[in-house]
């Protein structure tokens, strides 16, 4: 019997705010991904390697061995990343191959200067470079269809969150062309952390379409921000296919703007952020782009939203 051809899946489009055009997002193993989730041999291997994380596990080793470093300048040349936010280390003039490892390059350091925020407290800024689409009015039960997959609140956080029964959400996708070190959106101290076990999907549009409750199945950490002015932030990290980990790099539970407060290994990844009813009115721009479906390509310190009055 012929395998079945993989399923045509359409180009992916994202809004860039800065640009003010829609363009086409360059993807990073494009034609494995579809062939992992639609045909029938992807399947099978997606089946037994990707459940039991396996697969990502080998390449996470991979990617952290110094074998892997020679896939950095092409990587950069295929996804055409701006070398010029690269932060140099200590004594190092190339920003190209001043790494040891890909993943070293994965979760670069950018200059200080590259991503600029506003200080103003009544101001939500993005804590990622990501694709964004925002679901206002939610609740626990409502279901959250990102590029075809589906979740709830209680499911993402692994248990009913009373704060959140009513509430504002904000999925941010990050590419891996994206920098990959998350943020804290606002000032606050950090509560209920907790990492929760999973599976490794991919979290490429083409992935979400073929497989439900990628958010539910993948591994993440969720944590509470308290806030004077937004009361409980959530905020849950989702790993994704080929992440070796997601490693949190802040110590203190005291947390200030736009402070560091991870970043992840190889691979697509997700953060989203949760608010509770009444505090935020998400930035215009996003609201009429997410009701259309259409992601916006938001930079980490960028207003994501501001405080209602």
């Amino acid at each position: 019997m012929s395998e079945s051809k993989p399923n045509k899946v359409k180009e992916i489009y994202y809004y860039d705010r800065e640009k003010k055009e829609m363009c086409r997002e360059n993807v990073m193993g494009d034609a494995f991904i579809k062939w992992a989730y639609h045909a029938l041999s992807g399947k099978l291997c997606h089946f037994f390697l990707y459940r039991l994380s396996f697969f990502s596990r080998l390449l996470g080793w991979y990617f952290d061995s110094k074998s892997s470093r020679k896939k950095v300048a092409q990587t950069i040349k295929d996804l055409n990343i701006n070398t010029s936010e690269f932060l140099l280390k200590d004594g190092e003039t190339d920003p190209i191959n001043q790494y040891d490892s890909f993943n070293d390059f994965f979760y670069r350091h950018l200059k200080d200067d590259v991503r600029p925020f506003n200080e103003d407290a009544n101001e939500i800024c993005s804590p990622a470079d990501g694709r964004v689409l925002v679901y206002p009015n939610a609740d626990q039960n409502t279901t959250f269809p990102v590029k075809g997959c589906e979740t709830r609140l209680s499911e993402l956080f692994g248990e009913t969150v009373q704060e959140f029964n009513t509430c504002d959400v904000a999925v941010v996708r990050l590419c891996p062309a994206d920098y990959h070190r998350f943020h804290f959106p606002c000032s606050g101290e950090v509560t209920n952390q907790q990492s929760l076990k999973g599976q490794y999907h991919s979290v490429n549009p083409v992935a979400l379409n073929a497989v439900n409750d990628v958010f539910i199945l993948n591994k993440r950490d969720t944590a509470i921000i308290k806030n004077d002015l937004f009361g409980s932030v959530g905020y849950v990290e989702v790993g994704a296919f080929g992440v070796a980990g997601i490693e949190q790099t802040y110590t203190d539970k005291t947390v200030s703007k736009m402070q560091e407060k991870g970043y992840f290994k190889f691979g697509g990844s997700t953060v989203v952020l949760v608010f509770e009813t009444g505090k935020i009115s998400f930035c215009e721009d996003l609201l009429e782009k997410s009701k259309e479906g259409i992601e916006t390509l938001v930079k980490v310190g960028q207003p994501l939203a501001n405080k209602l009055n």
